[in-house]
């Protein structure tokens, strides 16, 4: 196991540039187009209670007695909320949005649970302000709008978004996404340099060819380098007194 561990770190080492040149492209790359392409995507919500059906008068029309039956009204007040019923007021009351009655329809998110009467509204939009403006008013308009539908007036508004607010982005993921890069150019750097080990068949090491004919080494053959032969022919052109191979010539 150990000779093992210490074989894939030789593997890994002899090509480390290629694992590094990986990493440093892939990340470098993916953090540029990650950065300059972002677009911000912002969310505003609004919370919605449904309360005891109570008349316009003021007096309760009908006492149901549990909550179970307040709750089917959610399912049915969901469907009015994406209608032009509703979404047509929106639309006329802000023409700046530049928003038709469909595609409003299309941005707002109506979310509802089986345990509870809240109702959440959402809006998905690049700009915080523009999210918070179409989702205050399609509760504001749905909530004057539900007496005269329903001829009920059972809706609360618990809270809106502040149009002052500055939330963070909800898709920003920058960080994450470089991470991830990162992690993955370093896997396919160290699975590239297997690659080439397993397709090199050179023998380059005393190791390699006792591995592959399963001979002792006899003898080996150093490399010789350009600096080592100056170095030689240095010492021949200068040799010492007293050298056995040492002659002069006198006239």
């Amino acid at each position: 196991m150990t000779l093992e561990i210490k074989e894939y770190a030789r593997v890994i080492f002899k090509r480390l540039w290629i694992v590094v040149a990986c990493a440093i492209v892939a990340t470098v790359t993916t953090a540029y187009y990650t950065y300059s392409t972002f677009q911000p995507v912002y969310e505003a919500s609004t919370k919605l209670i449904i309360n005891n059906t109570i008349g316009q008068s003021g007096s309760e029309q009908i006492d149901y007695g549990t909550l179970t039956f307040t709750r089917m009204f959610l399912d049915t007040y969901r469907e009015i909320i994406n209608t032009p019923a509703i979404m047509g007021k929106v639309v006329e009351r802000h023409p700046e949005l530049q928003l038709t009655t469909n595609q409003l329809i299309q941005s707002v998110q109506v979310l509802t649970t089986n345990t509870s009467q809240v109702m959440t509204l959402r809006v998905y939009n690049t700009s915080y302000e523009r999210a918070a403006t179409v989702v205050n008013t399609v509760s504001r308009v749905f909530q004057e709008q539900v007496p005269v539908i329903m001829k009920v007036d059972n809706i609360t508004i618990l809270n809106e978004a502040p149009l002052d607010g500055n939330p963070p982005p909800v898709n920003d993921k920058r960080t994450q996404t470089v991470a991830m890069s990162f992690a993955i150019s370093l896997l396919f750097g160290i699975a590239l340099c297997f690659l080439l080990e397993y397709l090199d068949d050179t023998l380059k090491t005393e190791e390699d060819i006792s591995q592959v004919f399963g001979a002792p080494t006899l003898a080996s053959v150093v490399r010789i380098r350009k600096s080592d032969l100056k170095h030689k022919r240095q010492s021949y052109s200068h040799p010492k007194a007293g050298d056995s191979n040492y002659a002069a010539i006198t006239k």
